[in-house]
């Protein structure tokens, strides 16, 4: 019945779970402790680390779970013309898959109900839930945990994203007895792929050095060592799975509402992003996974990309980008205009924060890679 009601709705995958304990808590108490975690200390939290060792703290009369995934598009888009492009992660790229998961989680528990011919009380929960998401569809059978840490459910990949359903009726369990055997074998594409290593060994993700924790969690100064590794990427990062032998092909039918909005949602013109306004960035973003970054995260994303697209088209946007308000922004513009040799433009910005003066005081010599660059000068006091 559930495998009916969930494929009418849309998901690629559905299974319903038994209410157990988890068997990879203790593995996600000594990646907390580990500190991978990096400023998402809310992990932690009694409510947090609580909830993910027993469901029925989000639900008291739980009796199953229901575990559900949602294919997103793969394909990348062919843009036009020649513009400093940018990425923004593949789920990201159209309707907020929260908003859609969410919804079709409430759907879900409304033909339920309708199906047992009385009230079932329900908790959806989208990967915002402290519930460790990937046991519960591991352990489900719609998948197996990769080294990357994804889950990948066969014939659709790891371009799935996950929900989840607590409901109060007895479902027959269709979870295999036992947990998948690993798959990846000695396969280490994922891991050696990784631009900035983030992964401490298989299995183990060090999220202070993950792509999709810089552009998305980490708020604060994106360390030194690290920005040339981004990229392009604005928002997330799909290196990992790229790469993987899982991902080869068309895959799976996905769910149009998590197609691209438009080229711009996939591959931006850096140089347009860069000079959006506030309203103008927030019907961008409306509706979207990228409105969970404020304005000047995503503007210090941008900065990063541009100077890291090696294009001296990038220069007039970083300049702009030096008038913004935000240090966090003026920091990483800073930064940007140093690895296009724009050496001269740097020694005449005068600023008063003293944050944006150190990275001014960091930029080494870059000689004439860019157009209007020139090696660094020891900079003003």
């Amino acid at each position: 019945m559930i495998a009916g009601l969930a494929r009418e709705l849309g998901f690629t995958r559905a299974a319903i779970v038994p209410i157990e304990a988890p068997r990879r808590h203790a593995l996600y108490a000594s990646w907390l402790a580990a500190g991978h975690a990096g400023e998402m200390a809310y992990l932690a939290s009694p409510e947090h680390t609580g909830a993910r060792a027993d469901l029925r703290t989000l639900l008291a009369s739980a009796r199953a779970l229901i575990v559900v995934a949602l294919a997103y598009d793969r394909a990348d888009p062919i843009p036009s013309g020649h513009l400093v492009r940018g990425r923004i992660a593949r789920y990201a790229r159209g309707e907020d898959y929260h908003l859609v998961m969410r919804d079709r989680l409430v759907l879900l528990a409304d033909r339920l109900a309708a199906a047992l011919g009385r009230p079932v009380a329900s908790r959806p929960c989208v990967d915002s839930a402290p519930v460790l998401e990937r046991e519960w569809a591991e352990r489900g059978g719609l998948g197996f945990v990769a080294k990357n840490t994804m889950l990948i459910a066969p014939g659709a990949g790891s371009y799935v994203v996950l929900g989840e359903l607590l409901v109060d009726a007895e479902l027959a369990p269709t979870a295999p007895d036992a947990a998948p055997k690993p798959r990846c074998g000695t396969c280490r594409s994922c891991l050696d792929a990784c631009p900035t290593g983030a992964f401490v060994d298989a299995y183990v993700l060090d999220a202070r050095r993950c792509i999709s924790y810089l552009t998305i969690e980490h708020h604060g100064v994106i360390p030194r060592e690290l920005r040339a590794a981004i990229g392009t990427w604005v928002f997330g990062c799909d290196v990992c799975q790229e790469v993987c032998p899982f991902n080869a092909g068309a895959g799976e039918a996905h769910d149009p509402l998590l197609s691209p909005r438009s080229v711009e949602h996939a591959l931006p013109d850096l140089v347009a992003l860069a000079a959006k306004g506030a309203n103008q960035l927030r019907q961008f973003v409306r509706r979207t996974a990228l409105r969970r970054v404020p304005r000047e995260v995503l503007l210090r994303n941008v900065a990063v990309a541009l100077g890291n697209t090696g294009s001296p088209d990038a220069i007039p946007a970083l300049v702009a980008l030096l008038g913004e308000r935000a240090p966090l922004i003026r920091i990483h513009a800073v930064w940007a205009l140093g690895q296009l040799g724009a050496g001269a433009i740097l020694d005449a910005h005068h600023d008063d924060d003293p944050q944006v003066r150190a990275e001014l005081a960091s930029c080494e010599p870059t000689g004439d890679r860019g157009t209007p660059g020139s090696p660094r000068t020891p900079p003003r006091p």
